[in-house]
């Protein structure tokens, strides 16, 4: 054989070994790729989460911090001032644009089992809030120019939870 000949024949089959094996480089790299962006992605939704939840940690403290209101008592009294009964509004206020936030950032019409986990407490929180008169009273001043989709959604659990 001569050294064209062996020249050719190691061409050829560095081109036999060589595609192969960039071809699997290749699709070795997407894939490690796809799971760094998967695990970043679960990240960042459980750093979304723990926000909102420290969120609405804070607006129990709110709560604590005006008794008077009786916002944490199943049955509320219903004589309140004209100050307190703005003051409970406000507080409303407070409490569904912190569903809202909930329902943008981490509702999906299509979740996989640990952002279902994640909404389905948030879900648990609104229809909480939605068997009491008063929340569902309130309802109807702030749901003004909400997201259409989570009035809707927040109108679901409202008929759902008032039965």
């Amino acid at each position: 054989m001569s050294f064209l000949d062996w020249w050719n024949l190691l061409g050829n089959a560095s081109l036999v070994i060589g595609v192969p094996l960039a071809i699997f480089s290749f699709l070795w790299d997407t894939r490690r790729q796809r799971k760094i962006v998967g695990e970043e992605l679960q990240q960042k939704q459980e750093e979304i989460y723990l926000r909102l939840s420290d969120e609405y940690v804070g607006f129990l403290k709110l709560l604590l911090d005006h008794p008077e209101l009786r916002l944490l008592s199943p049955t509320p009294t219903m004589h309140f001032s004209a100050e307190q009964e703005e003051q409970r509004l406000l507080i409303f206020g407070i409490l569904v644009s912190l569903f809202e936030r909930a329902y943008i950032l981490v509702y999906e019409n299509y979740m996989d089992a640990e952002t279902k986990r994640r909404w389905l407490s948030w879900e648990d929180y609104m229809r909480d809030w939605c068997r009491r008169a008063d929340f569902r009273a309130a309802l109807k001043f702030h749901l003004q120019g909400e997201d259409e989709d989570f009035r809707k959604h927040i109108e679901h659990i409202v008929a759902e939870e008032a039965r």
